[in-house]
């Protein structure tokens, strides 16, 4: 199973050009690995609430007792078990939306999605790979922190191959807009191939 987290969220809705970028992969992706089933978390549509002190107490004590059943999990469950994942979100604020931050609360479950050997985290995650799919209408930054978020965290999870594609500068250089996405696109089918 393929996992898509789709957090393609734009101002300019069905025009988004993260969600034009996923579409790439996740086309060429069906088109190649037709017996594949893909999973789509869509955040825009879940109104995920971040982790206060109670909710963090209450996931905490039913962690303890080993309650991984618990729907508070279920996200986390889901992440586990996929083979594949992509995500896909826009570059906001030096990373990604804060949804997707909030998303990562909830997968970042000890005992489901990793746990520890004395000081030594080990990932629980069955997915072998995870792609990374961002836009950005300003130029390429020094440091992409999202990507280098996302590839701390398959450390974590243990998800041996961390990849990206990435289209910047699509407001900075409006005249080749279309040449960067075409581009970037491009990455993304050839990516999905081998996926």
């Amino acid at each position: 199973m393929l996992l898509f987290v789709d957090c393609c969220i734009s101002h300019r809705g069905d025009r988004s050009r993260s969600h034009a970028l996923c579409q790439a992969f996740l086309e060429e992706f069906k088109r190649t690995h037709p017996a594949v089933d893909i999973e789509t978390v869509n955040l825009q549509r879940m109104g995920l609430q971040p982790f206060d002190q109670f909710a963090t107490d209450d996931r905490n004590a039913l962690r303890n007792v080993r309650s991984f059943d618990s729907p508070v999990f279920k996200l986390a469950r889901q992440f586990k078990r996929a083979d594949q994942i992509v995500i896909g979100a826009p570059l906001r604020d030096l990373t990604f939306p804060a949804m997707l931050r909030v998303y990562i609360e909830y997968i970042c479950v000890r005992e489901v999605t990793y746990h520890y050997e004395g000081q030594t985290c080990v990932g629980d995650c069955m997915a072998t790979k995870l792609a990374y799919l961002t836009v950005s209408g300003g130029p390429e930054p020094e440091e992409n922190l999202g990507v280098e978020y996302w590839r701390q965290l398959c450390e974590r999870f243990g998800i041996r191959q961390f990849d990206h594609v990435a289209a910047y500068g699509l407001d900075f250089a409006p005249e080749r807009t279309g040449e960067i996405m075409a581009e970037a696109c491009e990455k993304a089918r050839a990516l999905a191939r081998s996926y």
